[in-house]
């Protein structure tokens, strides 16, 4: 524990005349016979004098505090008999512990029991530091949710790791909404400490989109602060590892779904008769088997708790054509392949007749008469669709009939068209 002035007054044997804030931790030691000795302080000092020049008692006094110093040790049996009566009254109204120094009780005894403590806390605050860096390490070995357990022991407060928008991941104790103070830091290296009543809150960045918050009934020490940075480093290690395995799970997860596409069985595949579901990449992780495909995060499965679209229900050897339905009951803005209009009528018998009925047929022009027939016929909207000019679309569709020799005109040939461009893909 850090050394008081109370208890340096009880080590060394020092009478106290002001006891106010006796148990201020005392940073170090410094004697000065200055008038104005603030300008070489840095907060947190027991100040020293014998008061050969102290000046107007109430107005050194106030320097003093303002400085932050922790205390006032008076020097007697030199310069003074006794420590003045408004020496003693200015330090009782501004609030500054003081202490006297008999002269039998030299300065440099009062520095070096000072120093000793000093030493004594950094040799333990390093002790502290070490153990409990490896007990996050041995923590980090398990899972990051053990690291913010461990921490929050470490600590003795509330500890939460947070995603990029503030939301816990993993927490220990209780914390408050942290999403507006992330949005706040932005995703950059930052950090940010505040009060809220009597809770001491601080937010750390991560190495990745995240952050480190703890929350405690008191201010952070040294020991606890270089323990803090030692989850954050791990946490960070850890993140980039399990990102690196996420990389190589999901580039597995898509090899296995192109086998799928080729008709090749994979074992991790699920049991037909599932539904091949078609989802936007940005999606959170779905359930079951899922891969990336083609820009799409693409899912196998009986049933599925988001909006998607769907296949009708196919087997592991159909996988193939599960995609194509979910694709196009994408493009047709419904949920399943079968309220795709006509999708009754297709059958994977059918796909010899579509191929020989579509055979004069080029990609381009197949595709231009299926949107065509989407449109109902209609020039300006399939030209839309496509990202061309009508009369490319009027061209593109009098060359279809050029080449099958019939005219479009027909209802008939216009559903027979449809249905074989649908099952012959």
């Amino acid at each position: 524990m850090p050394l008081t002035l109370a208890g340096l007054a009880r080590e060394v044997g020092l009478p106290v005349h002001v006891d106010i804030g006796l148990d201020r931790p005392l940073s170090w030691v410094h004697s000065t016979e200055l008038a104005d000795p603030t300008p070489f302080l840095e907060g947190g000092e027991l100040l020293l004098t014998t008061g050969i020049a102290l000046g107007p008692h109430r107005d050194y006094v106030r320097r003093l505090v303002a400085a932050g110093a922790a205390g006032l040790g008076f020097g007697t049996g030199l310069s003074h008999a006794d420590v003045p009566a408004e020496l003693v009254d200015a330090a009782r109204e501004a609030g500054l512990p003081l202490v006297e120094v008999p002269r039998e009780v030299p300065f440099i005894a009062i520095t070096k029991a000072v120093s000793r403590a000093v030493a004594a806390d950094e040799y333990a605050a390093l002790a502290r530091t070490s153990e409990a860096q490896r007990a996050l390490t041995r923590a980090a070995l398990t899972s990051t949710g053990a690291v913010v357990r461990r921490l929050a022991g470490l600590v003795g407060g509330a500890v939460g790791l947070l995603d990029a928008r503030g939301a816990v991941v993993h927490a220990s104790g209780d914390l408050p909404d942290l999403r507006p103070e992330a949005e706040r830091l932005g995703p950059g290296p930052a950090g940010a400490a505040w009060r809220v009543g009597e809770r001491h809150l601080a937010m750390q960045a991560l190495g990745r989109p995240g952050y480190l918050a703890v929350a405690t009934g008191r201010p952070l020490d040294t020991a606890d602060r270089n323990t803090v940075n030692t989850a954050a480093s791990l946490l960070t290690l850890a993140l980039a590892r399990s990102d690196a395995v996420d990389v190589v799970h999901r580039e597995l997860r898509t090899a296995q779904f192109r086998l799928l596409l080729n008709g090749c069985p994979v074992a991790d595949a699920p049991e037909g008769p599932f539904r091949v579901f078609v989802l936007p990449k940005d999606t959170a992780e779905p359930p079951g088997f899922w891969a990336e495909h083609e820009g799409d995060v693409v899912v196998l499965a009986r049933a599925l708790d988001r909006p998607a679209h769907a296949s009708s229900p196919v087997g592991a050897a159909e996988v193939a054509r599960g995609y194509r339905e979910a694709l196009r009951a994408r493009e047709e803005r419904v949920a399943t392949f079968e309220e795709v209009p006509g999708s009754g009528l297709l059958a994977t018998d059918s796909a010899f007749h579509a191929a020989t009925l579509l055979a004069p047929l080029d990609a381009r022009l197949r595709e231009s008469l299926r949107v065509w027939l989407s449109c109902h016929g209609q020039w300006d909207p399939a030209a839309a669709r496509l990202g061309v000019h009508r009369h490319t679309i009027r061209n593109r569709i009098r060359r279809v009939e050029e080449l099958l020799g019939r005219s479009l005109d027909s209802p008939g040939l216009r559903a027979e068209l449809w249905f074989a461009l649908h099952a012959g893909q």
